[in-house]
């Protein structure tokens, strides 16, 4: 074991995939010569040289397609954007290409490729460089979408999306990149599709995903001290979505919260909520409850944003509203 951040444990994923399949290769902005914008292709560019760690123009449109297109031709592109915010530049390649070739070719191409860089809001950045688009992409069908929230799980869930013979959006954030954490030296491989109970309790279930898993533990172990025991489900892959999990923990508990870096409306707590109250309406003992951005375009005032953005307040009153506690 050895502890390494999140960053680096990106880099080491995406070489070790490329040691062991030549047909791997990184395609982005600022990936080669400066090492990624985050530093999170560190020493890539030195050992795999220019053709498998390739710097692009500021095209996300172009380089998406090129590597859609390398994909149907026997290679497993990665591609990286600065930001998924960049991506909707690219929404035309990912949604109308890398999502349907398969389907619509009766499955004679796969598209083994991934789209990774970081998703929503990583503090002052303004409207337009702080949105979560997990919701957007999971709706659409042939894409899998993955959004770790920790080095550890960050690692195992890009090996096996390097390995997965369909297209990946691999969501990270600029505020996880610095996270540290203890990593085994062998190998291993976390699958696409199974959530993780990041912490177990009895009274309500927290489920949620992605960085805010870090202020989710921390309101569960905060509540320890009040005798509320808090299950924590991180449900780490959006689509596919492990159902299951959920659907077990709400019916040991009998009430759930969903918290999510995202605006409500059309959103993931949306999706879980219908499947809750279908399939364990009578396991409920309280409505469900839901915390997310306000409905709003990301501010920019440092005020704003503390207000706009889910905190440990909300989240704390939004399960004791759930448990008819007062507050």
């Amino acid at each position: 074991m050895k502890e390494k951040s999140f960053r680096e444990v990106i880099a080491e994923a995406m070489s070790e995939e490329m040691r062991r399949d030549n047909t791997v290769y990184l395609m982005g902005e600022e990936v080669a010569q400066y090492d990624g914008a985050y530093k999170a292709s560190k020493g890539m560019l030195k050992e795999f040289g220019s053709k498998r760690v390739i710097d692009t123009p500021i095209s996300e449109l172009g380089f998406s397609g090129i590597g859609i297109g390398s994909a149907m031709n026997g290679c497993r592109p990665i591609i990286e954007f600065m930001t998924f915010n960049f991506s909707l530049v690219a929404m035309d390649q990912i949604i109308n290409n890398a999502a349907k070739i398969r389907y619509m070719s009766g499955g004679q191409w796969n598209i083994p490729i991934v789209f990774r860089g970081p998703t929503g809001s990583a503090g002052q950045l303004g409207a337009t460089h702080s949105q979560s688009f997990e919701s957007w992409y999971a709706s659409c069908p042939g894409l899998k979408v993955v959004v770790p929230c920790n080095p550890y799980d960050a690692k195992g869930l890009l090996k096996s999306s390097i390995r997965d013979n369909n297209p990946v959006i691999f969501m990270e954030s600029e505020q996880m990149y610095g996270d540290r954490m203890m990593i085994p030296d062998e190998e291993y491989i976390i699958p696409i599709g199974k959530a993780d109970i990041k912490k177990k309790g009895t009274d309500i279930s927290l489920v949620s995903f992605g960085k805010i898993m870090k202020t989710a533990l921390n309101v569960a172990y905060k509540l320890d001290e009040e005798n509320i025991s808090v299950e924590v489900v991180d449900i780490r892959t959006i689509r596919p979505l492990d159902y299951e999990s959920i659907l077990f923990s709400v019916k040991k508990t009998n009430r759930l919260v969903i918290l999510e870096e995202s605006w409500p409306f059309s959103s993931i707590a949306s999706e879980i909520s219908y499947f809750i109250q279908n399939k364990a309406f009578d396991y409920l003992d309280a409505p469900i409850n839901r915390i997310s951005l306000l409905d709003t375009p990301a501010p920019y005032a440092y005020n704003l944003v503390n207000n706009w953005f889910p905190n440990e307040k909300k989240i704390i009153n939004a399960i004791k509203k759930t448990l008819y506690l007062k507050m």
